[in-house]
């Protein structure tokens, strides 16, 4: 062959985007497996994570918020209490959807019924089992949040078109948390380590400026707080709900632009090491 067919003949050659071992290109394929048995055996956990954020809006945005009044918002103006929290409750929505389903169901299927060990011995890698599950865990958050945008539509609790930015915002949100709890529970081997999610996620949910803004802690605990993924969702989905925007909200976007991809590489890395070396 010349040196000119040898030349044309690289050219067509198909460039491998990944390592063939990590990623085939299938991840839809763990992606509609996971939603199809989502959907058809755990229904009745879904509504029921769907309306606790429903319950703590009724109870305290209207329950304690006819008492409390007015607070101040992100840009200094007075806001009905209810629309304070309502979008904090928008992003533990998005943020329970998906760690719940990935971390849980993650841990059942990596640690009970083996079911990645029976994925990893077909063409899927461990990025494809990464991706599909993340993203059954996102679609799961994304649901959970636009149900709780209907109900906070439907209230008067959106002050500003800015919100129609809000449901994409949550998405990432999802995303976000989805990779991280994927992430961690690759590394727990017992229900008893498992606890520690719900031990690190109250907390988080109590303090994250959700219910009272960040001034009311001291400095030192706003500093740790301001480092919680919680509270740059809280901050993300509340300036665009009461029309708060300025640059600084893409701050925050960065933040979990970088949560989703150091989650997913740390994710397919452990499902390599733990399956395939």
């Amino acid at each position: 062959m010349t040196m000119t067919g040898i030349v044309a003949a690289s050219h067509r050659r198909p460039r491998r985007l990944a390592d063939p071992a990590m990623y085939s290109g299938n991840a839809r394929v763990v992606l509609w497996r996971g939603w199809r048995v989502a959907s058809r055996t755990h229904v009745g956990v879904m509504i029921s994570g769907f309306f606790e954020p429903i319950f703590y809006l009724l109870s305290f945005g209207i329950g304690l918020g006819a008492m409390v009044g007015t607070v101040t918002a992100p840009d200094g103006r007075a806001i009905p209490y209810a629309a304070y929290i309502a979008p904090a409750l928008l992003a533990t929505s998005a943020m329970n959807g998906a760690i719940y389903d990935s971390t849980w169901n993650v841990f059942f299927k990596l640690n009970h019924s083996k079911l990645y060990d029976g994925m990893l011995a077909t063409r899927l890698g461990p990025l494809d089992v990464a991706l599909g599950e993340i993203g059954v865990a996102l679609i799961r958050g994304a649901v959970y949040a636009a149900g709780f945008m209907v109900v906070m539509t439907a209230l008067g609790l959106n002050l500003s078109w800015w919100a129609l930015a809000a449901l994409p915002a949550t998405v990432l949100i999802a995303f976000g948390f989805a990779a991280l709890g994927m992430a961690v529970t690759s590394y727990l081997r017992t229900f008893q380590q498992m606890d520690w999610i719900n031990f690190v996620l109250l907390p988080m949910f109590l303090l994250s400026a959700t219910f009272y803004p960040l001034s009311v802690y001291p400095v030192g605990v706003q500093w740790f707080i301001q480092a919680m993924p919680l509270w740059h969702a809280v901050e993300l989905v509340r300036s665009l709900t009461t029309g708060a925007v300025h640059p600084a909200i893409l701050w925050h976007v960065a933040y979990f632009g970088v949560l989703c991809l150091v989650g997913i590489r740390f994710t397919a890395a452990r499902l390599r090491a733990l399956f395939l070396t």
